[in-house]
């Protein structure tokens, strides 16, 4: 009979929403997925009303099973990098563009690009000395999102009072307050995060960024409460009107949190949609060369490191779809660990859709190379599970000389930690021993607790930091697999500079 929040995890694929204790227990859970509308201009869109009609049917059903009292709180974590228009009344006036749009890159280049690495020198160093990161010029972010609004979609631009990142909508939709955090709008690159006492954009960078600074939400300390439900929020949510509603989160520090990794540089890996290494750090720094950075963390003076990698366990799901489509997730690994380690020789470079750590490219394309007659899919499956391994562990090695430090145990979170093959796979490549969080799929769930509690003062980051690191420790086997992803992404790029030069008639 503790008590619980409604959390609320928007990933890319869809909604999970959820009850959970406020020392992290997930109680009840529902799963649903959204549409990605994606076209060959690059578009990449889902719909903000969708997602309100999943999940306020969801938390109807999941708070008819207890009693509605029990909820103190309301949290939600989830995809960043993504942008929803809304009205002076947070409602949404268009689609949301998602992390995977790029229509506005033109856009971005116009605003910061220049010749150093496709950036103008003197914004940009004004960017990273300030925020220790800048928006990026190639691909889908919020600064290319908005100004495509703004320049090519008058007419959601004239509708608009509010740019918001997605869980921040959700948050705003609930309490009719729009607002984010240092931490939400940390893709915005717009906050001095060198003092992370300070709350509020730089006005010199949002000069810089080309964005109308009217139209950018207000912000409030990270995992403060914005506000309470409004009464008809809670009608459709099912739970009592001015229940607390925490500032959201991304599902970066939402991870951390779930793994119980928030002390100095415990580190984490995601094998979610996407994947990234992180772990918590006591200064600024950046690493502009391989797209690496520190982002304002849990509210704790201290920073997260950020970094990410555009296709993750969704290699797997693309894997599936071409070759076996129907097939569940067991049985893909299963027929994956009938091949041996090293997957007969194929090696898989799993950049669907490009890349940005360890090398920002959106240019990047997935590459296949060992295949013979005898290749079987066993082997394909395995070496795109290997290759998606061999990939964390190329952005693994410049994380550890990033933070300066051995990072070891490393706790695993998300859909493709559910994998034991795959969380071992992971111990390989990186040569460390890895812990699967519990249910690694709902860890981002479990955080939600956490910054429920944190926020309403139940518990405190030293109390999270202090508990062991719970889950099931996989040691690493030695065993080679994946290739050198390294050397694969210098052979793509050779691979593209021929094409370039043939279409010229170069030879």
């Amino acid at each position: 009979m503790s008590d619980l929040c409604l959390a609320v995890d928007l990933g890319t694929g869809g909604p999970k929403v959820a009850l959970v204790s406020l020392d992290g227990e997930v109680v009840a859970v529902e799963i649903h997925a959204v549409t990605t509308q994606l076209d060959a201009t690059g578009a990449a869109t889902q719909d903000p009303e969708e997602w309100w009609d999943l999940i306020t049917a969801a938390s109807r059903r999941l708070v008819a099973a207890v009693d509605p009292s029990r909820v103190v709180a309301v949290g939600v974590t989830g995809q960043y990098g993504s942008t929803v228009p809304v009205d002076e009344h947070g409602a949404p006036v268009g689609e949301c563009l998602t992390w995977l749009d790029t229509r506005g890159v033109a856009h971005a280049r116009s605003v910061l690009g220049g010749p150093v690495m496709g950036y103008a020198p003197l914004k940009v160093a004004a960017f990273v000395r300030r925020s220790a990161g800048a928006p990026s010029v190639s691909a889908g972010d919020p600064l290319g999102q908005i100004l495509f609004l703004e320049r090519e979609r008058p007419e959601v631009a004239a509708r608009t009072r509010w740019y918001t990142e997605p869980i921040d909508y959700l948050t705003g939709r609930m309490t009719g307050v729009t607002a984010g955090s240092p931490a939400s709008r940390l893709a915005l690159w717009l906050t001095d995060n060198r003092d992370l006492s300070s709350v509020g954009y730089d006005p010199r960078l949002v000069r810089l960024s080309g964005l109308p600074g009217e139209k950018l939400p207000p912000l409030v300390a990270t995992g403060s409460v914005v506000g309470g439900l409004s009464a008809s929020a809670a009608a459709s949510l099912g739970l009592r009107g001015g229940t607390p509603v925490v500032a959201a989160v991304p599902d970066l520090h939402a991870a951390a949190l779930g793994a119980g990794a928030v002390g100095p540089y415990q580190a984490h890996v995601a094998l979610s949609t996407t994947a990234w290494v992180s772990c918590p750090v006591p200064a600024k720094k950046t690493d502009v060369v391989h797209s690496i950075a520190t982002v304002p963390g849990l509210g704790d003076g201290r920073y997260l490191v950020i970094d990410n990698q555009e296709t993750g366990a969704r290699a797997l799901e693309w894997c599936r779809d071409l070759l076996w489509p129907g097939a569940s997730y067991d049985e893909l690994t299963a027929l994956a660990a009938t091949a041996p380690a090293g997957a007969n020789g194929v090696r898989v470079g799993p950049w669907l859709a490009g890349e940005r750590s360890p090398v920002e490219d959106k240019g990047l394309r997935a590459v296949v190379t060992g295949l013979t007659v005898t290749t079987g899919r066993a082997d394909v499956v395995r070496a795109v599970m290997e290759g998606v391994a061999a990939n964390v562990a190329w952005l693994f090695g410049h994380v550890e000389r990033f933070t300066g430090r051995r990072l070891e145990p490393v706790s695993l979170v998300g859909g493709g930690a559910e994998s034991t093959l795959w969380c071992q796979m992971v111990a390989d490549a990186t040569g460390r021993r890895v812990v699967r969080t519990p249910s690694p799929r709902l860890a981002p769930l479990r955080g939600v607790g956490h910054l429920c509690a944190l926020a309403l003062g139940r518990a405190t980051l030293d109390d999270l930091a202090a508990r062991p690191v719970e889950g099931e420790p996989i040691e690493p086997g030695g065993a080679r697999l994946g290739g050198d992803l390294d050397v694969l992404y210098r052979l793509e790029r050779a691979w593209r500079r021929a094409r370039r030069r043939a279409r010229r008639g170069l030879g």
